[in-house]
């Protein structure tokens, strides 16, 4: 039995260049891994130790920092959806991430019902911020998280959720909700997204509480499960751009370059961050996210307009994500 088992799963990557197909063409097809065995979720559960604040431009001072194989993995695994053949089906009543957005069922162990949360907690930053129960709820993922009352999303799951009206209406306020406890306002139905009024304090709060940096994560994947791809590109060229180039999210930018870039599925859509991000990365030779040497050619780059805007979400936009990872 466990040969067969062995014989079905495709090799799991070994290195990191294995994991990332960013600066492959669009043309080329790619494994979709399905079959790597399950595994634990480092995106959301470990932070890489290689978050770096200011660094200063001597190469003889510069850390030396390598792309983490561990967040690699997790963000192929996720991109891939690899874990997904291992999970079970459950029936409609079993489905406790839709009940919950139903407001049917309230969040284990807190006994908190989804419209309490959004009704009452927004703008209630020290709730937001110390409670660690309610994130795995709101955003729920394929993969297991530290809520373990928390059910992980099934395909057939997502199916439902993603045609049911109510749902969908307040998962997006979840999602605005937590833009706001960030210092980030959510501007129209494609994503696009700016500073909030309260910017500056609540960027204060998020360089230094790095542990949010995993909520974003987790929420980055959420949007992706939950039929909300085209919104991720807007807020991680954000968060770029406040890390690299404002420099009021310092603490952040590893985390952002190593995790949050590696949530969104279009290859596209990471080739235009990572050439912003190389563009205004200080010392210019530590970046290690950009196009393998010896691969870097002529090819156009992202202006330096007014900054990302998503695309039109339109199906076929939908069908090439689906197709190109």
């Amino acid at each position: 039995m466990g040969s067969l088992v062995s014989a079905l799963r495709i090799r799991e990557p070994s290195t990191v260049e294995d994991c990332d197909s960013t600066w492959c063409s669009d043309s080329e097809e790619e494994s979709d891994g399905g079959g790597v065995q399950r595994g634990e979720s480092p995106g959301e559960e470990r932070r890489d130790p290689g978050d770096q604040g200011e660094v200063c431009d001597s190469p003889e001072s510069v850390p030396k920092v390598k792309r983490s194989f561990y967040a690699a993995r997790d963000l192929y695994k996720y991109r891939h959806s690899s874990y997904q053949s291992y999970r079970k089906s459950r029936q409609p009543n079993e489905y406790r991430n839709l009940r919950f957005y139903l407001n049917k069922i309230p969040l284990v162990p807190d006994g908190i019902y989804i419209e309490e949360i959004l009704t009452k907690w927004r703008g209630d930053y020290d709730k937001l911020e110390h409670n660690h129960t309610y994130i795995q709820w709101l955003f729920p993922l394929r993969e297991q998280g530290l809520n373990f009352y928390a059910h992980e999303l099934t395909q057939d799951e997502i199916k439902e959720f993603q045609s049911t009206r109510e749902a969908k209406r307040r998962f997006l306020a979840a999602y605005s909700l937590m833009l706001d406890f960030y210092g980030v306002k959510l501007l129209d139905k494609n994503g696009n997204v700016t500073r909030a009024a309260n910017w500056e304090q609540r960027f204060l709060h998020l360089n230094e509480s790095q542990h949010n940096y995993l909520r974003i994560t987790r929420i980055l994947k959420s949007l992706g499960e939950l039929g909300y791809e085209g919104f991720k590109a807007p807020l991680v060229r954000l968060l770029l751009q406040e890390a690299l180039e404002r420099r009021t999210l310092v603490n952040m930018r590893h985390s952002a370059l190593e995790y949050f870039v590696f949530t969104v599925r279009l290859r596209s859509s990471r080739r235009r961050l990572l050439r912003y991000a190389q563009r205004h990365y200080t010392p210019p030779h530590a970046f290690i996210w950009g196009k393998p040497r010896g691969e870097r050619g002529e090819e156009g780059e992202e202006g330096e307009g007014s900054g990302y805007r998503a695309p039109n979400p339109t199906p076929e936009h939908h069908r090439r994500e689906e197709l190109e990872e």
